[in-house]
């Protein structure tokens, strides 16, 4: 307790450089937690909106699906096994058929995926109810992105073109009955929903998807754990000699963590440099203050204190220069943080930027993180602090009272 109110009253001695090194400290603090807060709240943003629109609680893909190969789209359909059909009828999947088309806005041609889901559906949050509502015969649902590349708005006529099971092109005019806003690119840029049995009928697919979503809580990486209403996914094994294959909440989130991790990797090294200055800041302190304090050393070590507990007594007003910073980084940190996650950050096109962001990112603050954070100051700062103070050892009492020595 001795050392501890010493190292107060040395911190309180030293007058401006004490308050210069801790805001030095305070601003790599709250930069730490501020670079963290918004790749988290990113990430969560991104996995939620992309989980509510279109993953989930994972997917069961036809085998010869593949999202990233349009050209697999021709065979990519088949019946649905009767496990899937007992998943749809209870309400736990929804299935979706894709087929490659074209529509004809204002007489341009521009090709879309053709997407035919139920509109009864409730898995995802896809407005797709608007399509059941509607008295056309081919109502149409797209996104905001796709009206706003297409001129289309709701009410409009555009035609509709495919190519069926058989290989034969044929086309109707349909009717924009819903524009929907949402942040998920995926669903939305050159995507045209309609409903299902139409699709079907229109392709000559009946009983027919590419693709079965089911709901949140269902699928897990193993994809055979117990969800609501005591409904569970079939095997994975015999479902893939069905020829589905399921496709876990991990594996169709893993390119966008990916990129946010990639993301990540850069903006630690930033704060990495700003960092390693505040460290620095604190390290020439404790460099300056073994020199100059000399004579202090000395007398210390004269009248009966160990070299080792004078080392603990720098070393502990160097840590505490992270204590002090933390309360600093709370007093401007904290209602910065809480207007931040409240309000969110406008960002103007985030939501053309790839990602399922919007036009607003909300941090996330969690205690972790700042937990974490804090200690990880406290641990660092006192090791730089700690460094310099290791002359101590070897500094001899006379030589220190005659003002000798280093």
């Amino acid at each position: 307790m001795t050392i501890l109110k010493l190292a107060i009253r040395n911190l309180r001695g030293a007058g401006i450089r004490t308050w210069l090194n801790a805001v030095a400290l305070s601003f790599a603090f709250v930069a730490i937690i501020f670079g963290q807060g918004m790749m988290q709240g990113v990430n969560k943003q991104v996995e939620d909106s992309s989980t509510a629109f279109e993953f989930g609680g994972g997917q069961f893909w036809q085998k010869n699906y593949d999202p990233y190969d349009p050209l697999t789209l021709e065979d990519a359909h088949a019946p649905l096994p009767p496990a899937l059909e007992s998943l749809v009828a209870a309400g736990k999947a929804t299935p979706v058929l894709i087929v490659a088309g074209s529509i004809y806005p204002q007489g341009r041609l521009k090709p879309v995926l053709l997407k035919g889901i139920s509109p009864e559906q409730r898995i995802l949050a896809l407005p797709t109810a608007a399509l059941g509502d509607s008295t056309e015969e081919l109502p149409l649902l797209i996104g905001s992105r796709t009206a706003q590349s297409t001129g289309l708005g709701v009410g409009d006529q555009v035609t509709v073109q495919w190519r069926n099971a058989d290989g034969a092109f044929d086309a109707r005019d349909g009717r924009v009955v819903r524009v929907m806003e949402t942040s998920v690119v995926t669903v939305d840029a050159g995507q045209v929903w309609m409903p299902l049995s139409v699709l079907q009928k229109l392709a000559g697919m009946e009983g027919e998807a590419s693709l079965v979503t089911v709901a949140k809580g269902l699928g897990t990486r193993s994809g055979m754990t117990l969800g609501a209403n005591r409904a569970s996914l079939p095997d994975n094994s015999v479902m893939s000699r069905a020829g589905w294959n399921f496709r876990a909440p991990d594996y169709l989130l893993s390119d966008l963590r990916q990129a946010v991790k990639t993301k990540t990797v850069g903006q630690l090294i930033v704060f990495t440099i700003l960092f390693l200055l505040a460290m620095l800041a604190i390290f020439d302190t404790q460099v300056l203050s073994v020199f100059r304090r000399r004579r202090e050393i000395g007398m210390l070590v004269a009248l009966g204190m160990t070299r080792a507990r004078v080392i603990v007594l720098f070393t502990l007003e160097g840590a505490l220069h992270s204590i002090l910073a933390a309360l600093l980084g709370m007093v401007y940190g904290a209602p910065l943080f809480i207007s931040l996650g409240r309000k969110g950050i406008s960002i103007p096109g985030g939501d053309t930027w790839g990602y399922a962001m919007g036009e607003k990112l909300y941090p996330a603050f969690t205690v972790g993180l700042i937990l974490g954070t804090t200690l990880l100051v406290f641990i660092v700062t006192t090791f730089v602090s700690w460094l310099p103070t290791r002359r101590i050892a070897k500094l001899n009492p006379t030589d220190a009272l005659a003002g000798r020595g280093t």
